[in-house]
């Protein structure tokens, strides 16, 4: 016990550095944290106070509305610093990746599956709901960028689902705050073997493509394909 008790606090003033240090980034964005955290923690606590008085137990309710105003606090402080986070994120170049790190168990996300000269970039993600596939950039040149990786993932995986989500604030387009969300709302059609076994194919189709040997320069001329050879 004696040994656990230094890295305990050791380990709290860690968390309350990371506190602060999300505060003042939300504070950049969200001006108006403080007031609306305050409002919050003395509106439950007065609310439990007032019923505590009518009641005839305001030491009670009171003890009681100082915990559930911390929480609201909290929880409070947690949405609105989220949200700072996700506008500061808007339209950065690795966004979405970022995003798909964080959505959840059972989902497996592979970055920058297909990418061309103008940074635009189309990400996998596989799981129960199928294989997804997010893009960022320039809606115009991203689509033909997006088709592309959904037929080729139609050729490998044709049994799998194949979804497709493009990040943006137009039309037709998914914000980069709601992506978690659309995603874990897609129906759930696979099992867990079923999605292991469509990671095994994407994983061995991956390491084929690495590791197949090619020729440096030009290929000669009549030179034709070993038998049982395929290109892709």
């Amino acid at each position: 016990m004696a040994r656990k008790e230094p890295a305990a606090d050791a380990a709290n003033p860690g968390r309350l550095k990371q506190i602060a240090l999300t505060y003042k980034m939300t504070r950049k964005a969200d001006k108006k944290i403080g007031l609306v955290l305050a409002a919050v923690g003395i509106v439950t606590l007065g609310v439990f106070l007032a019923i505590g008085f009518w009641i005839g137990h305001p030491i009670y309710l009171g003890i009681l509305g100082l915990l559930l105003a911390f929480l609201a606090s909290a929880i409070v402080f947690g949405r609105r610093a989220e949200r700072a986070a996700f506008g500061q994120m808007e339209g950065q170049p690795g966004a979405a990746a970022a995003v798909l790190d964080n959505v959840g168990r059972g989902w497996t996300t592979t970055p920058a599956v297909a990418m061309n000269r103008s940074q635009d970039v189309v990400h996998r993600a596989v799981g129960k709901a199928g294989i997804v596939l997010v893009a960022e950039g320039n809606p115009n040149r991203v689509k033909s960028l997006l088709a592309a990786e959904k037929r080729k993932m139609a050729r490998i995986v044709a049994d799998v689902p194949v979804h497709d989500i493009l990040v943006g604030t137009g039309e037709g387009q998914v914000e980069l705050k709601k992506l978690r969300t659309t995603m874990v709302k897609l129906p759930r059609v696979l099992t867990g073997p079923q999605v292991t076994a469509t990671n095994d194919r994407l994983r061995a189709l991956g390491d084929l493509m690495s590791n197949m040997p090619l020729p440096k320069g030009p290929m000669p001329k009549g030179m034709r394909m070993p038998r049982g050879g395929k290109m892709r």
